[in-house]
């Protein structure tokens, strides 16, 4: 066990697993947040790097599923109609995940939880943005935001879920979109982070091992969504990200 998880207890090993099971479950119900959840779980008891580490697998592995779960061919045309987005993000994204080993843990857990509170806060309260039409200087912003804040953190979705619902997005496009955007976010950050060294020989098992159980909540959390009503979910969701974005601020203000 310690020659596999060197840096994890046993028992911080299986809270780990039951919050990948929780952060796969919100995933499957809306599409997005799993990163935030393990984020925001995960560094309840270890170094907001490690919970880095343990996202980046797991979240590659239940974007591919989702990015696909419509076929290849409507995988592909989502990846063409948002290329501007995805090549913006990308470069912020490798960029800015360069800065995490500098960045203090504070300072990371803030660049966080504010904008995902802000977020949550608008949606909770009823307010959208609204945009009649694509316009690429708002989509270049827009990926390039998410981006930054994938490369630092793990966590692109806020952003991006804004972004698509200001563009009054289909429910079932959105949640395939979501998918290539957050699978191809997931590659970018992947190999960013096994060149910042965040995603090591130590951290990868860990990594690996979340994968499962980030599976079986999103299998879950999809079956649900089948069955009861998907605004009373997202309401629901959007109140744990809030609570979520208020814990990694209150972690970040007190240390």
């Amino acid at each position: 066990m310690e020659t596999l998880f060197p840096l994890l207890s046993p028992y911080e090993l299986g809270l780990a697993a039951l919050i990948a099971i929780l952060a796969g479950f919100v995933k499957g119900v809306v599409g997005f947040a799993m990163p935030l959840v393990f984020i925001s779980g995960l560094t309840i008891f270890m170094p907001p790097e490690l919970a880095l580490a343990g996202l980046i697998v797991p979240t590659l592995v239940t974007n591919a599923h989702q990015a696909l779960r419509q076929g290849m061919h409507a995988a592909v045309r989502s990846t063409i109609d948002f290329r501007v987005f995805l090549v913006c993000g990308g470069v912020a994204l490798i960029a800015c995940a360069q800065l995490v080993r500098i960045f203090p843990d504070q300072v990371m857990l803030a660049v966080i939880g504010v904008p995902v509170t802000f977020f949550a806060l608008l949606q909770l309260g009823g307010y959208t943005f609204k945009l009649s039409r694509r316009n690429t200087r708002v989509e270049v912003v827009a990926g390039a935001v998410a981006g930054a804040l994938g490369g630092l953190s793990g966590i692109w979705g806020p952003p991006t879920v804004a972004y698509l619902t200001a563009l009054n997005t289909p429910k079932h496009e959105q949640m395939r979109i979501q998918g290539v955007i957050y699978g191809l976010g997931a590659v970018a950050l992947l190999f960013a982070h096994v060149g910042s060294g965040v995603l090591r020989a130590e951290t990868i098992g860990f990594s690996l091992a979340m994968v499962p159980t980030a599976y079986l909540g999103m299998s879950i959390g999809m079956a649900f969504t089948d069955r009861i009503d998907q605004m009373a979910f997202r309401r629901a969701t959007l109140a744990v990200l809030l609570v979520a974005g208020l814990n990694l601020i209150r972690r970040a203000w007190l240390g």
